[in-house]
C-alpha cells in the first residue's frame, strides 16, 4: 500500500531468524514473500525514496542489507520449496547463514 499498489497474489518463499540483530541485541524473525501480481500504479516517490522497477537479474546489484545477499537468490530462484533460514548478526553485521528447504 505505501507504494500505491495493492498485491492480489504473494507467494510465501521463506522465513528468517535474525539473532542479534536489534540495536539491543533483540532476535528479530521475518516472513520472506514474493508478489506475483499487483494491481494499482507503483509511486514514483515514497518517504523513504524513490521507487523503480529493476530486472530480478540486476537486484544483486542495488544497495542493500549486507544479508539480503543471501537469501534474495532463494526468492527470486527456480526451486519452488520453502526455505527457512538463520543468520545471526553481531556488532551489525551477519557472522553466518544456514538455511534448509522444505
Amino acid at each position: 500500500e505505501v507504494a500505491g499498489i495493492e498485491c492480489s497474489r504473494l507467494v510465501l518463499r521463506g522465513a528468517v531468524n535474525w539473532p542479534g540483530f536489534g540495536k539491543g541485541g533483540e532476535h528479530w524473525f521475518g516472513l520472506i514473500f514474493r508478489i506475483d501480481a499487483f494491481e494499482g500504479t507503483l509511486l514514483r516517490e515514497i518517504r523513504e525514496g524513490r521507487l523503480e522497477w529493476v530486472p530480478v537479474d540486476r537486484v544483486l546489484e542495488l544497495p542493500l542489507w549486507e544479508g539480503d545477499r543471501h537469501f534474495l537468490p532463494l526468492v527470486f530462484g527456480d526451486d519452488p520449496r520453502q526455505f527457512h533460514g538463520v543468520m545471526p548478526y553481531r556488532d551489525g553485521r551477519p557472522v553466518s547463514w544456514s538455511y534448509e528447504t522444505v
